[in-house]
């Protein structure tokens, strides 16, 4: 049996994020869409980390892109390593100005703002077991359609963690 998508998935926009951070997600987003992608904003995975994009292509290739507003939120954020285990390719997608040498080898960049993106650095490919592309893939698309109804019915959102929290 399935676990349940995490409740707080609901909302696509927390209020955790920064103006910033929402600005270089909304960026990436353009950009991961005009690849073909299919994203969701702030995603929790199985090993409790949450994404903060999280997209598949029409081939089922999945991408994970983190947000870093600034050096001092990459500094002080090191749980990147812990997406690894759930995407084909690690981005991180930071702002123009962002000093990318500071960054990982490993892992992909994206340089954004809120107009669009551009992918300046490609991510090395560590692809995913089956097993696991379907779990990620599965979780994905369960919570953007519950998200989808709750948009069309607010109140469903309150009924979804109230089961969610019983089980």
């Amino acid at each position: 049996m399935t676990q349940p998508p995490d409740p707080s998935d609901l909302p696509a926009v927390d209020g955790r994020q920064s103006e910033t951070a929402l600005a270089i997600a909304r960026g990436a987003g353009r950009l991961l869409a005009s690849h073909g992608y299919a994203g969701l904003n702030e995603l929790s995975l199985a090993n409790g980390r949450r994404a903060d994009i999280l997209a598949v292509s029409e081939k089922g290739e999945v991408w994970i892109v983190e947000i870093k507003s600034s050096v001092e939120d990459f500094r002080a954020d090191q749980k990147w390593p812990e997406y690894r285990d759930y995407c084909d390719r690690l981005w991180f997608a930071v702002l123009p100005t962002f000093p990318r040498e500071v960054l990982p080898e490993a892992v992909g960049i994206i340089v954004a703002d809120r107009y669009g993106g551009e992918i300046v650095r490609e991510a090395e490919e560590h692809k995913l077991a089956p097993a696991r592309r379907k779990a990620v893939t599965l979780l994905l698309a369960r919570v953007a359609a519950m998200r989808q109804q709750a948009a069309l019915d607010p109140d469903l959102a309150k009924q979804l963690e109230s089961r969610w929290k019983a089980t």
